[in-house]
């Protein structure tokens, strides 16, 4: 599967434009996050940045203001119904600030907060300074717009079973690895997009970590610009 991967990244990077705003279908597949038992870990803990306290907390969520939100911690189990509780007392928040994010404690709840985060309308926005690593980059691409300054960091690697298993331990097909295309194809990547962005986080293993900018990340997915 490396070879597919590097063959993969060089035809994304060549070849594939940012995308352009569209409709998402969330249709129910055969690989839907919710059917595994066991979302393992991924997370890169790094020096930490500032943390706001903001004016409310909920798990790794701050409430900076009535429309802003924080992510400022891992992201576990517990992820998705705490960001629904802060919408319920919140209802107008519509950014949430990606500040410190080192992924998350368990990667199938993870995922299906990125689906919430989209299905809410939510942008996204990676200030100057803020780090979103491993599970946080999917959170990122769940945004509904998606805004990263100069200076945001982005970093990626394979992910791990509790087996000690990586994704080139699998068949491309298997639902372990299907289940992340069809995550990035739900947040408006075509195939040859999705895949092509799931060989790139996986061209590094989980031990290690490959990071990049801004100016990368708007080569796979289109970055807005703030006030458009």
């Amino acid at each position: 599967m490396r070879s597919t991967v590097a063959i993969l990244a060089l035809i994304a990077l060549n070849a594939v434009s940012p995308l352009s705003a569209q409709a998402i279908s969330y249709e129910v597949v055969e690989v839907d996050a919710d059917r595994f038992d066991d979302g393992g870990e991924r997370m890169l803990q790094v020096e930490t940045a500032a943390i706001p306290e903001g004016i409310a907390a909920y798990g790794p969520f701050r409430v900076l203001d009535p429309g802003r939100a924080a992510l400022v911690d891992v992201t576990d189990a517990r992820s998705p119904g705490e960001f629904a509780r802060m919408l319920r007392d919140y209802p107008g928040i519509g950014v949430l600030e990606m500040i410190e994010c080192p992924g998350t404690e368990d990667d199938l709840a993870n995922l299906r907060l990125g689906r919430l985060i989209r299905e809410k309308g939510i942008a996204t926005y990676v200030p100057a300074g803020g780090s979103v690593r491993s599970g946080g980059v999917e959170l990122f691409l769940a945004g509904a717009r998606r805004y990263a300054d100069p200076g945001a960091e982005f970093a990626v690697h394979s992910w791990i079973d509790d087996t000690g298993l990586e994704p080139d331990d699998y068949q491309a097909s298997a639902p372990e690895n299907r289940r992340y295309i069809v995550y990035y194809q739900n947040m408006g990547m075509s195939s040859v997009e999705a895949e092509a962005f799931y060989a790139m986080t996986n061209s590094v293993p989980f031990e290690s970590a490959r990071w990049f900018g801004a100016n990368e990340m708007a080569m796979w997915v289109r970055l807005d610009q703030a006030g458009a």
